[in-house]
């Protein structure tokens, strides 16, 4: 029994973790022995990579970063975090559409739970794949490509389908994004509009502590290159802009929070909430998210509204952002515009579980938890939530006969 933990420490890892070096290696564990799971940089908050078999990270294969001759696309070792590929780009002169609020995740890790940024028109990071290439339960190498009848299905694969050894990115030139917070937008003005306020930016996110039902505590808006797409509106909303840097979560040292003020700076450092070089977030907490329909976002923000004083006592900060819709079985934007509705809770998981239950019955059927975060929804729930759901079982069951990539987490959804 190992004592591996993931990053929060909620989640004690069961498997011995193993690092091959070779490609050789990583197949002979994979085919060989006993069940598999692949971990990443460990920012999952349940147990999707957990198994009583061998936990593999790709970390010691070699490193792979290439540049397409077309220079629009960039080949990426999936165990590459984005905060490790980003200034390579850069030195490239080339950029990413979007990048997650943390940089510290890994390329393979976040394309397969479906994680995001945040923007109307900008699509989670698994959007920007357009080929991945699998080492399967078979042994086998297996590419997809976007267009190939089974790419849309393999994409955000939840580590069911195989090791994502590398990933073909969509990139463009190097832009320059300006961050600018407000304080205390009134709740009311945010709701009569809410298109308004996400639209204000290219990547915009609202930040609140439920202490109060008033307003939120903070507005984030990101904007690439010189135009002020906000004009009036935070004056509209009753906020004011911040008179100094701020951290997301109230009270907490700004110090590990990309720059603000206005200030233009190269997409990746700014697109972040966090700095690569400081822990991010909190530290020690738990995450929750769901995302569902813009058309459902008013409802299932005023339902979280009514909840404030069960919700505050336990959450560390509750996160509003935008996603694009996509065509990727799996994504949590699937086919439609989705708002995020992300919970960090402070570390009382028993507490945590104990809610959520509430806040899900609360919550519109059409909402979609997070695959690496913390739900009470049972398998029968989350699958009729994604019209392709058959078709993904299908198509595990066609890459993995075997099972070798199945675990507790995915025999809970009915893999």
């Amino acid at each position: 029994m190992g004592e591996e933990r993931n990053w929060a420490g909620n989640v004690r890892y069961r498997g011995a973790v193993a690092h091959p070096a070779t490609l050789d290696e990583a197949r002979a564990l994979i085919t060989t022995g006993s069940p598999v799971r692949m971990l990443g940089t460990r920012h999952c908050f349940n147990d999707i990579a957990d198994t009583t078999g061998t936990l593999i990270a790709l970390d010691q294969l070699p490193s792979v970063f290439e540049v397409t001759p077309e220079r629009d696309a960039v080949r990426v070792s999936g165990a590459l975090r984005y905060g490790d590929i980003a200034p390579r780009l850069e030195a490239e002169g080339l950029a990413l559409a979007n990048l997650a609020s943390l940089p510290h995740i890994s390329v393979a890790g976040a394309v397969s739970t479906g994680t995001h940024g945040s923007g109307d028109a900008i699509g989670s990071l698994a959007s920007a794949v357009r080929e991945l290439t699998l080492l399967t339960a078979s042994g086998e190498l297996l590419t997809l490509r976007r267009g190939e009848p089974r790419f849309a299905g393999a994409v955000v694969g939840l580590g069911a389908l195989g090791a994502v050894l590398e990933l073909v990115l969509d990139v463009e030139p190097t832009y320059q994004v300006a961050q600018r917070v407000f304080d205390r937008p009134r709740w009311d003005e945010i709701l009569g509009d809410l298109d308004a306020v996400t639209s204000a930016g290219t990547s915009v996110s609202i930040f609140t502590t439920w202490q109060r039902t008033d307003s939120a505590d903070q507005l984030w808006i990101k904007q690439r290159g010189a135009a002020d797409l906000a004009g009036d509106l935070p004056a509209r909303l009753g906020s004011v802009a911040a008179d100094a840097k701020r951290h997301p979560i109230l009270g907490v040292d700004a110090v590990a929070c990309t720059d603000q003020g206005g200030v233009p700076g190269v997409w990746y450092q700014r697109l972040p909430h966090f700095r690569l070089e400081f822990t991010p977030s909190a530290g020690v907490e738990l995450q929750s998210e769901y995302l569902v329909p813009r058309s459902d976002a008013v409802a299932a923000l005023q339902a979280i509204r009514g909840l404030a004083d069960r919700i505050a006592p336990l959450l560390l900060v509750n996160e509003i952002r935008t996603v694009a819709a996509e065509d990727l079985w799996l994504s949590m934007a699937y086919r439609t515009d989705a708002v995020g509705l992300h919970f960090t809770w402070r570390p009382d998981e028993p507490a945590v579980r104990a809610l959520l239950p509430v806040i899900e019955a609360a919550l519109p059927e059409t909402a979609r938890p997070h695959w690496g975060k913390v739900s009470t929804l049972d398998g029968a729930q989350v699958r009729a939530r994604y019209p392709r759901w058959d078709d993904f079982a299908a198509l595990r069951a066609e890459l993995d006969p075997e099972r070798r990539f199945v675990n507790h987490y995915l025999e809970r959804l009915g893999l």
